[in-house]
Parts: structure tokens; C-alpha cells; sequence
């Protein structure tokens, strides 16, 4: 398996003089695979897709992804052109990422849905999936509905459409409608069990997710854990080891990567727990500590 470790963006911390432009900067002048970007309203940092579009305008090579972006509530037909034309502008460094709801709670109810939101959820992805790949698309939907729709500019190719989410219903999704699955708050045997699960989803609807198309977004923290954090650990996670879910440090960083690898998970996304004293040393010592494990 090709091995590909990035950067998750998040807040900074007060005193830290390091723009989100800064950061895009520092990650492309290191070689830094990707950077991915959360779908929050109330966190101090650039909507994903709006992020994504800056990042792509002043780097070459850097990847950018969403980490993940929440379709519903999001009009898909939109979505097909932003990522469309994001495609077209930086080829081959565009990397969508989508959820079915919000991390924060209170988030949720700023994006309606016209229905149950994996019902949506599920009838958005279809949608987009063929504006993204056909031309002279008809669409007639218990929500969303189109007629004879060419989205352009035309990407030049596939763009992969990963999603997020870890419980039974998500992981047969992804088997059935995915290119690629980035989890989160899982443990190393999580993953591993949730690759067989989206694998053998995806047999069944006879498809195929790349060997290389499974993917963790793991949260590093330095010294001890927030209540706060601990508070939501437990409310995902609440028969899990903390440990298991956020390593403190860099070295049980790197313990639980391997252990994913061993699991079939090859791309990887790590953020910090909370805001770094200083990105720029964040960023730094990602790139010492966490790039060498790539393949």
C-alpha cells in the first residue's frame, strides 16, 4: 500500500501569528502530502470548499481535502460545481471528503433537510456522483430533481468521493456508493473491522474500494487531555482507552499509524486535539516526526 500522512487544519491557539495562508505556505514548502480542512461554522477557520479554492491558488503540488464536508443541508448540484471547478483549476490535488451530519451538535440544526438525513444524505451523493461523471444528466428524486444538466468545466478526471462515519449503516454505505472511507474517533481494531465491513459491502453491490482508498483522521494531543475532550470521547467512545482514540505525543502517534497500517488503513490526517501553541511548530515537527512513515 502507498502510505500518505497530512495535516488537518484547525483553530489557533491565542498569540499564534501563523495565518490559514501561512500554514498552506509552510505544508507546501515542506512537501507536506495534503491538508484537509472541517466543515464547522463557529471555529475560526475558512469553509472548506472556499479554503480548498485559496490553498489551491497559491500552492503547486499540495493536496487539499475536506475532513470532513456535510452534504446535507448542501445543495448538490452547487456542490458538483464547486468541486468541478476546483478539479479543473488544480488537477489531481482535489480530495472530497463528505459526512451526514455535523460534528457539533448545535451545528446540525443550521442545515435543514428536507427529510431523514441518510435518506438525503444517500440521494445527494448519487446526484452528485453522476453530475461529476456524465454529461446531459435527468435526475427525479424524493428530493432533488434535474433535467438534461451539464455541469462544466468538465473534470479531467474521476474525482474519488470518500465519506466519513464508522457506525453499521455509514460503513455499508460506503461499500455501496464510496470511492474511499476517512474514519475518525475509531480504534486501530475499529478500522480494521470497518475495512472488512465496507469491503464486504461493496462485493455485494459488486464493486470495489481500492486497496489504498481507506483512510483515519487521528487527533494528537500534547500532555494532558481537556475535560472537554475527555467528555467527548466518552460520548462516542465510552468503552474505549482514550489512548486508543487520541495518542499524547508524537511516538504513540506514530504507534497507533502502524498498528492502522497493519489494519489496511494507508492514509492518514493528523490534527491537533486542541489549538497548538504555535502552528508553525506543529507543522514543523508533523513534518520530522510523521512524514518518514510515508511509502
Amino acid at each position: 500500500m502507498k502510505i500518505r500522512v497530512g495535516i488537518g487544519a484547525g483553530p489557533r491557539g491565542d498569540g499564534d501569528s501563523l495565518t490559514f495562508g501561512g500554514l498552506v505556505d509552510r505544508a507546501e514548502k515542506l512537501g507536506v502530502d495534503s491538508l484537509w480542512l472541517p466543515d464547522t461554522v463557529t471555529a475560526d477557520l475558512p469553509d472548506p470548499h472556499v479554503g480548498m479554492a485559496f490553498a489551491a491558488g497559491r500552492t503547486t503540488r499540495l493536496k487539499l481535502g475536506t475532513g470532513v464536508s456535510v452534504l446535507p443541508g448542501r445543495n448538490p448540484v452547487a456542490v458538483a460545481k464547486e468541486l468541478a471547478t476546483l478539479a479543473d483549476l488544480a488537477p489531481g490535488r482535489i480530495l472530497p471528503a463528505f459526512g451526514v451530519q455535523h460534528a457539533r451538535a448545535f451545528e446540525r440544526q443550521l442545515f435543514p433537510v428536507p427529510g431523514r438525513r441518510g435518506a438525503v444524505f444517500d440521494e445527494a451523493l448519487a446526484l452528485l456522483r453522476l453530475l461529476l461523471d456524465r454529461e446531459n444528466v435527468t435526475y427525479a428524486g424524493e428530493f432533488y430533481q434535474c433535467e438534461g444538466i451539464t455541469i462544466r468545466p468538465r473534470p479531467a478526471r474521476k474525482l474519488d468521493l470518500w465519506l466519513g462515519g464508522s457506525g453499521p449503516a455509514a460503513l455499508r454505505r460506503i461499500g455501496r456508493l464510496a470511492d474511499g472511507w476517512l474514519a475518525a474517533a475509531v480504534t486501530p481494531d475499529e478500522a480494521a473491522r470497518g475495512r472488512r465491513t465496507i469491503e464486504a459491502a461493496a462485493a455485494e453491490a459488486g464493486r470495489v474500494v481500492e486497496d489504498d482508498h481507506f483512510g483515519l483522521s487521528l487527533p494528537v494531543a500534547f500532555g494532558d487531555y481537556p475535560a472537554e475532550l475527555l467528555r467527548a470521547l466518552r460520548e462516542r467512545q465510552p468503552d474505549a482507552d482514550p489512548a486508543d482514540l487520541v495518542p499524547v505525543g508524537w511516538e504513540a502517534a506514530r504507534r497507533i499509524v502502524r498498528a492502522c497500517i497493519d489494519g489496511g488503513i494507508s492514509k492518514f490526517v493528523i490534527r491537533p486535539a486542541t489549538a497548538p501553541a504555535s502552528w508553525a511548530d506543529f507543522v514543523d515537527e508533523f513534518a520530522q516526526e510523521m512524514m518518514p512513515l510515508e511509502t
